[in-house]
């Protein structure tokens, strides 16, 4: 079940370390963890235990193989695909409780099929030109906060 107040999608992520210190986040959020696809480590990983600290028991976490499988069963939530192929910013976007927030690979991004198809959700984090992206990690936690400074609430 999702959560009603932020959804965090990571699509085929690569770095146990990035997935651990998202996972921590969304601990300290309150924000559902769904990973996607082929995992680039094994969910046993130690760097990835280390880098959630002692967080993993105030996660809520699911591994699905296909993000349509998401999409299906929420079609009636908003889905944002965060790239560096789009000069839409995430700060122009009004976000709601309930959306989900979708961050590719490290080294690849998502992938331009997805992409394509979602061309009115895609957002972006502004940066230099001549820079080629965020870490992953961060570029999470940029839009998580983002997306709970909109919502003016409180956490408990």
């Amino acid at each position: 079940m999702k959560s009603d107040f932020l959804n965090i999608v990571l699509f085929e992520p690569e770095i146990p370390q990035n997935t651990g210190n998202i996972a921590r986040l969304c601990a300290c959020l309150g924000a559902k963890l769904y990973l996607i696809g082929r995992l680039g480590f094994s969910l046993s990983d130690r760097h990835l235990k280390r880098a959630g600290l002692d967080y993993w028991d105030k996660l809520n976490i699911e591994h699905k193989d296909t993000l349509d499988e998401i999409i299906e069963q929420y079609n009636d939530s908003n889905f944002y695909y965060f790239t560096t192929k789009t000069d839409k910013v995430y700060t122009n976007t009004r976000f709601k409780k309930g959306d989900f927030l979708v961050f590719g690979p490290e080294t690849r991004g998502i992938p331009n099929e997805i992409l394509s198809k979602n061309k009115n959700y895609c957002l972006t984090i502004p940066m230099k030109s001549n820079t080629r992206s965020l870490n992953l990690s961060n570029s999470v936690a940029i839009a998580a906060y983002e997306a709970f400074r909109q919502f003016d609430t409180k956490l408990d």
